[in-house]
């Protein structure tokens, strides 16, 4: 997930050094989606590994 949101980083970095504000705009927004989501799931995986108590044995 986190390598879609840096080919749309990218892809939205090269659009708008061409100019093409539209395809930039795109880009950016589905890189910025998929950031937000990649975060939440960061969380949701942190506080589940916490609430499942592995600790040392």
């Amino acid at each position: 997930m986190l390598g879609w949101a840096l080919t749309f980083l990218v892809v939205a970095l090269i659009a708008g050094l061409l100019g093409f504000t539209s395809i930039a705009g795109s880009a950016m927004g589905v890189a910025q989606i998929l950031f937000y989501v990649f975060i939440v799931l960061f969380l949701v995986s942190a506080v589940m590994h916490l609430v499942r108590g592995r600790g040392l044995r």
